[in-house]
Order: C-alpha cells, then sequence, then structure tokens
C-alpha cells in the first residue's frame, strides 16, 4: 500500500511538472491562443455559409456547428492533434539512445510520459483553450451547456480523450526503436489525428460508409465525442456508450503500447555513442 502510494505522488508530482513546463512558454501560448482564435473566426464563417446552404448538417443547428468549431480550437493542442508533444522527445531520445537511461530508472517508461503528458493537457486546457471558447461566444451564437453536470461529463471526456491521444503517440514514438526516425510515422498521425478526429468538419458530416469507419476510429475520441457530450447530443445510455468507447480505445491502445515498450527493451539500439 505505502508503495503504491508512493508511485502515485511520483506520477503526480510527474504530472504537476508537465504544467509547470508548458507554463512557463507565456509568450507562445499567447501566439497561439492569437492564432486559434483568428483561425476559428475564419472557421466559423465558412461553417455559417456552409450551414446557410444546408440546415441541419450531420444533425448540428448552425449554433451547434459554430460551438463545433471552437471547441475543436480550444482542444486543438490538448488533444495534440497536430503533434508536437511528448513524442517528439521521445523519439529524439530514442535515436540518440538516451532512452537507455530512461529504462533503467526505477519508474514505468509509458506511466511517467502519461503523466506528464495529462500535466501538459492540462494547461494547454486552460492556457489555450479557454480564451478561444469565451471568444466565440462573445462574437457568434454558440450552444454552451446550461447544467454543471455537463460542464462535468465534457471534461471528463477530454481526460478520456487526452488518454487515447497519448496512447497513440506513444506507438509512434516507439516505432524509432525500429524505423531509427519516427519523424515520417509522426506526420502520418498528426494527418490522420486532424482529418480523423472532426477538425476540419465534424465526423457527423461524413457520408456513409466513410463517416461510419471514421467514427469508429480512436481518433474520433479526441474531438468528435467531447464535441457530442458538450453538445449534449448524447444523455443516459448513449453517453455511457460514449465514455465507453473512449475507455475501450484506451485500453487496447495502451496495452498495445505496453507490449511494444516490452519489445522494444529487448532490443534497444544506441547511435551517436
Amino acid at each position: 500500500m505505502l508503495v503504491r502510494a508512493g508511485r502515485f505522488r511520483l506520477y503526480a508530482a510527474v504530472a504537476k511538472g508537465g504544467f509547470r513546463r508548458y507554463s512557463t512558454y507565456r509568450v507562445a501560448t499567447a501566439a497561439g491562443v492569437f492564432t486559434n482564435t483568428v483561425f476559428g473566426v475564419i472557421l466559423a464563417y465558412t461553417f455559417i455559409a456552409l450551414w446557410d446552404e444546408r440546415p441541419g448538417l450531420g444533425g448540428y443547428d448552425q449554433s451547434q456547428a459554430l460551438t463545433y468549431v471552437w471547441l475543436g480550437q480550444g482542444l486543438l493542442t490538448v488533444m495534440s492533434l497536430m503533434g508536437g508533444g511528448f513524442e517528439v522527445e521521445l523519439i529524439e531520445r530514442i535515436r540518440t539512445g538516451d532512452i537507455a537511461v530512461d529504462l533503467y530508472r526505477p519508474v514505468d517508461l509509458q506511466t511517467w510520459w502519461l503523466s506528464a503528458d495529462i500535466g501538459r493537457a492540462g494547461f494547454q486546457l486552460l492556457g489555450r483553450g479557454v480564451v478561444p471558447l469565451v471568444v466565440g461566444a462573445l462574437l457568434f451564437d454558440l450552444t454552451l451547456p446550461a447544467e454543471p453536470l455537463r460542464w462535468a461529463a465534457f471534461l471528463l471526456a477530454v481526460l478520456f480523450g487526452v488518454v487515447v491521444s497519448f496512447a497513440i503517440r506513444f506507438l509512434v514514438a516507439l516505432s524509432a526503436f525500429w524505423l531509427m526516425d519516427g519523424a515520417g510515422t509522426s506526420q502520418l498521425a498528426s494527418l490522420a489525428g486532424v482529418f480523423f478526429s472532426g477538425m476540419l468538419l465534424p465526423l457527423n458530416v461524413f457520408p456513409g460508409a466513410l463517416g461510419e469507419f471514421a467514427r469508429a476510429l480512436p481518433w474520433s475520441a479526441l474531438l468528435q465525442v467531447p464535441a457530442d457530450v458538450f453538445l449534449g447530443t448524447q444523455s443516459g445510455a448513449g453517453l455511457a456508450r460514449l465514455y465507453a468507447f473512449q475507455l475501450g480505445w484506451a485500453t487496447v491502445l495502451l496495452t498495445a503500447g505496453r507490449l511494444l515498450q516490452n519489445a522494444a527493451t529487448r532490443r534497444v539500439v544506441v547511435q551517436g555513442g
């Protein structure tokens, strides 16, 4: 029991360190908020034109569609939809061989990076997620939850989405053990994340089999699912199914990451010294 408590405190400290680390980049955060807000305005007017032509597209009215736009801008860096998170550092440590030091530490590699990434996501949610949504609410007619419980349900969906996002990027990073350079894999994963998360358009808009396929992939747990929770399109059993979908993918991907990590530790290749 004491060992478990000690490990929990350790990983909580790692998460806190991840939060504090990203909070030091204040200028970059301010620039990111500005960029997200500008792109949010551009996308919002694009969606207005689209929904004027196709009212009710994807099952959303125009207000819900505009809300989706600003949720996407708010969650873009929280979910690392375009990459650039811990996986860049981990890939570099694998490439240089510094990963050997990490593997000798008396901590679990996967849990360590997950804790740090949760801390990062927490800062990004507060630092770059809140302001664009507030600006969007001031400029446009958004559909915002009136019930505190729905806000809580949304935050839980965001947490589950962050875990799924981490699990995907952890697998991408571990590919560097075999490829020696995970840049290509990381770029492919980022492209898939932007498209299949619903960042460009809500997945509900995708037609037929493509829509079903996109909604079944893990990337939909990063944006589409939290957005549906926020917009209240599902409740009761439907909400439970959304959570189960996220947790299911998190379990599958984290397990795959664990197995790949075990395989990788048996073939650490040190480059550059």
